[in-house]
């Protein structure tokens, strides 16, 4: 048997008495991928990026884990129940307009001590004092860098459309609006280079786009390395006090790391590992977060029909953003109906072995997006599910 074929054969006989669709998380898998991580970041704390879990649970044990310290959220509503569910490091990473989160956090202490912040613009502060309705609470507070990498006078752009913080004197000048103002308190700073981190330079059959891209971000790592670096030093001159900074992601741990600056490293879909973190020369990992779909039909010889499968991943629409037929090997899409909202065709000679019941594993494109689909993780060590977990929709939240 193929190591896929091995790993079939595991995940039925766990879930046996389980019936799709489920979702669950291969422990072993899961454990080698948060080694690989701390071993990467030679000696950095890992902040676990919750939007890439979206469990408490896993979080937990993850943060139980040497190596890890911190979360950092997706949401201001995210970050106050997880601030009072007993984790007291939230980083926000986004800005947040949620009026009554902030008063929320501007009048209980213990909310107000765990939580962080995301600013790059004074409006942002504006909004938070507007919204404080009497708290008197310290706000936490971190500066976003732009990391987009910008040639040519800036007419040539890659990366993510963050902040409007690019040089270093435009975020001391902001480092010094929090300064100056009452009841907020600039404690780090934070640069996610998405366009290094999260696109993968080994895509399959495209050589020479897999070649550009690995020159692209070597231009970009050395030229944000140098940046960040005077940013860091710009803003702890108003701030010498700045708790961290924070940078990277799963596809540039080890590069992000050995950058004195930076103080902790971000990650989380590394810890699942889906499909869309295969294409990376940096690091291999382990599919750890996998879901199932019951074989509902067999419309004829080659085809049969799961239940479900529409589950695709944002970002720009494209094939990439499907999860992947995984378990059998063999399975593909009708290109005519691809994954559908109820039912999804799957075509390929291992259709020929499947029978109504039988489950197809599949994996996400991205990591997070999957528990959004189902309320609990079921998981498995070797061939057992030893424990099932509620994601944040089976605890009744659903961030965004």
């Amino acid at each position: 048997m193929t190591p896929r074929a091995t790993d079939r054969a595991r995940y039925d006989r766990a879930t046996a008495h389980l019936d799709a669709p489920l979702a669950l998380v291969d422990v072993a898998a899961l454990d080698a991928n948060a080694d690989d991580l701390v071993r990467r970041a030679a000696g950095k704390p890992v902040r676990v990026a919750s939007k890439s879990v979206r469990s408490r649970a896993l979080m937990e044990r993850v943060l139980a884990r040497d190596g890890f310290a911190g979360i950092m959220s997706f949401t201001l509503a995210e970050s106050l129940w997880l601030a009072g569910a007993g984790f007291d490091d939230v980083l926000l990473a986004y800005p947040s307009a949620d009026r009554a989160g902030y008063a929320r956090l501007a009048a209980d202490p213990k909310l107000a001590a765990a939580v962080t912040v995301m600013v790059d613009d004074p409006a942002q502060l504006n909004l938070i004092d507007a919204a404080r309705d009497g708290g008197r609470e310290e706000i936490r507070v971190c500066l976003e860098l732009d990391t987009s990498l910008r040639l040519f006078g800036g007419r040539f752009r890659v990366g993510a459309r963050r902040s409007p913080l690019r040089e270093p004197a435009q975020l001391a000048e902001l480092a010094r609006s929090v300064a100056r103002r009452p009841g907020f308190r600039l404690v780090g700073l934070m640069a996610y280079e998405g366009h290094v981190a999260g696109v993968g330079d080994a895509l399959a059959g495209r050589p020479l786009r897999s070649r550009a891209i690995r020159v692209m971000q070597s231009v970009a790592r050395r030229e944000l390395a140098e940046r960040r670096a005077a940013v860091v030093r710009a803003v702890r001159a108003v701030a010498p006090d700045l708790e961290f900074v924070n940078g990277g992601g799963t596809g540039s741990v080890q590069h992000t790391a050995a950058e004195h600056a930076v103080t902790e490293i971000a990650a989380g879909s590394g810890l699942y590992v889906p499909r869309l973190f295969d294409n990376y020369t940096s690091f291999t990992g382990r599919p750890a977060a996998l879901f199932a779909l019951p074989v509902v039909r067999r419309p004829g010889v080659g085809v049969v029909t799961v239940l479900g499968g529409g589950y695709p991943a944002s970002g720009a629409a494209g094939r990439d953003r499907l999860p992947e037929p995984y378990l059998p090997e063999g399975l593909r899409y009708d290109a005519q109906e691809g994954a559908g909202e109820v039912q999804t065709p799957l075509l390929g000679p291992a259709a020929d072995d499947l029978l109504v019941g039988d489950k197809v594993w599949f994996r996400h494109a991205k990591a997070g997006e999957l528990c959004e689909r189902f309320a609990t993780l079921h998981l498995v060590e070797g061939d057992r599910v030893v424990e099932s977990v509620p994601t944040y929709r089976g605890e009744g939240h659903t961030f965004l």
